[in-house]
């Protein structure tokens, strides 16, 4: 979940929302205005508008390569979660969870290799509801075994109840800003690309 994306690979997202004439904001006349589409990336969880060309559509949960970019795309460029349209914000939470049901080996990964961010911080407590307590049970039980599941670590640390859900709301946080210092998940927006 942490790594970045396959460098020697395709990367590719999943649409959450079409936008036919663009956006609302947009002052230029509506015949001007290209279609949209507002996706989610696999890897890195980035948020990307993908400008289509004429005629060029696709429709909500559609996987589509972003990179190479081909038809039909013919931009892509980073977004904030506050650029993002109200249906988008209501297809996001749903996509990431599927991302992070679709990928649990990273995900028992990250809570294997996860360390310390500084002298006084472990990346564990970035988690919602992982306290000191709860990061010392899970760094003391992966040192004695490393987890093999989601269910191994779930029996393993009491206390910990939903692996899953406690990085997908992570996740969550990440992508909507809401006061995150460091970020486990979310990797940093790139720039704006044209095919």
């Amino acid at each position: 979940m942490s790594a970045e994306a396959d460098e020697s690979g395709p990367r590719t997202a999943v649409v959450l929302d079409v936008l036919p004439h663009g956006r609302a904001d947009d002052d230029r006349p509506r015949y001007r205005r290209s279609p949209l589409a507002q996706v989610l990336e696999h890897d890195g969880f980035r948020l990307q508008e993908l400008v289509l060309e004429d005629g060029g559509m696709l429709g909500i949960g559609d996987e589509v390569q972003i990179e190479p970019a081909g038809p039909p795309i013919e931009v892509v460029r980073s977004l904030d979660y506050e650029d993002l349209s109200g249906g988008a914000r209501s297809e996001l939470e749903p996509v990431v969870e599927s991302f992070v049901e679709a990928d649990e080996a990273r995900l028992v990964e990250f809570y294997n290799e996860a360390g310390p961010v500084s002298l006084r911080l472990h990346q564990l407590n970035l988690l919602p509801g992982v306290g000191d307590k709860l990061r010392d049970n899970i760094l003391e039980a992966r040192k004695r075994r490393p987890f093999e599941s989601l269910d191994d670590l779930h029996e393993r640390i009491p206390g910990l109840h939903h692996p899953r859900d406690v990085v997908v709301e992570r996740i969550m946080e990440e992508l909507e800003g809401r006061d995150v210092k460091y970020k486990l998940f979310v990797r940093n927006q790139q720039v704006t690309r044209e095919r």
